[in-house]
């Protein structure tokens, strides 16, 4: 059944994909219902969704092979240097020749193609674009509370709802290997995953769309549904967020010298520029851009400080390549703040999903953002100097991750638990929640599809894997 459905579901790259009920804004076409018209009820909404089972059967989703008209991945690849710093991409082709999993981290542009090949429901979201299972952690809130959440935007744009889901399961089989977990362990982590998506939208169905607002995942506290080993698991996330302070990061990466408080020299992970400019950008500029993208009451706030540094910061994986900067703000000598600068460009899913609704990518990145978290930065903003645009946010400022290296087959099933639990509630609330958890179902049919398509599409990355070492080690495309 489900190779039936794709001649009939695949799309070229040059068409795009509906939006239902909402423009890629998220702009509704109107608020104000004729005295003749009825707001559909959640029940009504959810036996919706469930009928959209007659056209796109759940199973469908089990399934991946290659159509032989795929655009070959290293082409792919290479397409998405355009735009980069080039001294700086054999250092992320060499990131992502470490593993399958590394390469598939960089590699968000092939899985897009590969992903608007596959079934969807027609029912959209703001998604990640890149939720793959790293991509997840701890952070604090304005008001100072940890939070578990989506914690990368670089890709975001209205999509499918699946396309997310699709790839954290991926990424949880390809984590499980690169850490020797058994296949089981794997399939276990899959399911603990979109088990928990899947009932985190059936409850959120029942909410007000106000209460699906607000809804949030605390890191410290947690949810009483959580077991004793998920409380482990947290517990060391927000350890780890805790050691990621301001005042840790101004410690690690600056130094105290006779003029002043400066970035300390690490070539080639941090480094001063030559000169005032840094790959054809102006940092000033950038702030100057970046401060009127913010409410005026954090305007007062960032007026209180005064950039003293700045440097060439390299970070991640697939962000390899673009431009990525720290700035060291102070509002006097013992407090400091240093501002995280990053490059933002054509999100991976738009040549398939349709292009974003704003001019500039730093912004589509913040306001994907803050659609998707329960609670975003207070210095969240973009900006834009000469033809490269920008996102801003505070470095490092308590922010948690787990590492996954250490986790057995119990720590990945529970982690695995907590990112399908916060991409249900990023996705509820720019999706309706009713439908698409009418469709999933109380049964674990849907579960059970993406088990299987996990793991073929995690062979599929095996495999481009060795054709991107292939290249690398013939010197195609050079590793630093």
């Amino acid at each position: 059944m489900a190779a039936a459905l794709r001649p009939r579901l695949r799309r070229s790259p040059e068409k795009r994909l509906p939006l239902s009920g909402v423009d890629s804004a998220w702009t509704m076409t109107s608020p104000v219902v004729s005295p003749a018209e009825t707001v559909p009820t959640a029940a009504e909404r959810a036996a919706a969704g469930k009928a959209l089972r007659d056209r796109v059967p759940r199973s469908s989703h089990s399934a991946w092979v290659a159509p032989p008209d795929r655009q070959d991945p290293l082409r792919t690849i290479a397409q998405t240097i355009g735009g980069r710093v080039e001294q700086l991409v054999p250092m992320r082709y060499a990131r992502m020749a470490e593993s399958p999993f590394a390469f598939y981290r960089g590699a968000a542009d092939v899985m897009a193609g590969d992903l608007a090949q596959t079934p969807i429901t027609g029912l959209h979201v703001q998604a990640c674009g890149d939720a793959h299972c790293l991509n997840f952690g701890a952070f604090a809130t304005p008001e100072r509370r940890l939070i578990f959440d989506v914690n990368d935007f670089d890709e975001t744009l209205p999509g499918p709802w699946e396309w997310d889901l699709k790839r954290l399961a991926a990424s949880l089989v390809l984590a499980a290997r690169s850490i020797k977990l058994k296949d089981g362990n794997a399939n276990i982590a899959v399911i603990a995953a979109v088990r928990a998506y899947r009932l985190k939208l059936l409850e959120l169905a029942a909410k007000t769309a106000l209460e699906t607002w607000y809804s949030r995942i605390d890191a410290a506290d947690g949810l009483p549904e959580w077991e004793p080993d998920d409380r482990r698991r947290r517990r060391q996330i927000v350890e780890s967020a805790n050691a990621h302070s301001m005042q840790a990061a101004v410690a690690k990466i600056t130094v105290l010298g006779i003029t002043g408080r400066r970035f300390v020299e690490e070539p080639p992970l941090l480094y001063h520029p030559a000169g005032d400019h840094d790959g054809g950008f102006d940092m000033g500029r950038v702030l100057e851009s970046y401060a009127h993208s913010l409410g005026p009451e954090v305007r007062v706030l960032l007026a209180r400080y005064r950039l003293v540094d700045h440097a060439v910061k390299v970070v991640g994986v697939g962000s390899i390549g673009t431009r990525c900067s720290v700035a060291l703000m102070q509002a006097d000598g013992d407090d400091s703040l240093i501002l995280q600068i990053k490059q933002a460009s054509a999100s991976a899913l738009e040549r398939h999903a349709g292009p974003s609704s704003v001019q500039n990518h730093g912004e589509r990145v913040v306001l994907g953002q803050r659609l998707m978290q329960s609670a975003s930065d207070v210095l969240l903003g973009w900006g834009s100097s000469g033809d490269y645009d920008f996102y801003v946010r505070q470095y490092k400022d308590k922010k948690g991750s787990i590492d996954i290296a250490a986790l057995d087959g119990f720590g990945l099933r529970d982690y695995a638990r907590m990112c399908g639990w916060a991409l249900a509630t990023a996705h509820a609330r720019t999706g309706d929640a009713a439908m698409i958890a009418g469709y999933l179902g109380k049964a674990d049919t849907f579960d059970k599809a993406l088990v299987r398509f996990a793991a073929l599409y995690a062979d599929q990355v095996e495999q481009d894997y060795a054709s991107f070492r292939a290249a690398t080690e013939a010197g195609k495309m050079p590793v630093a």
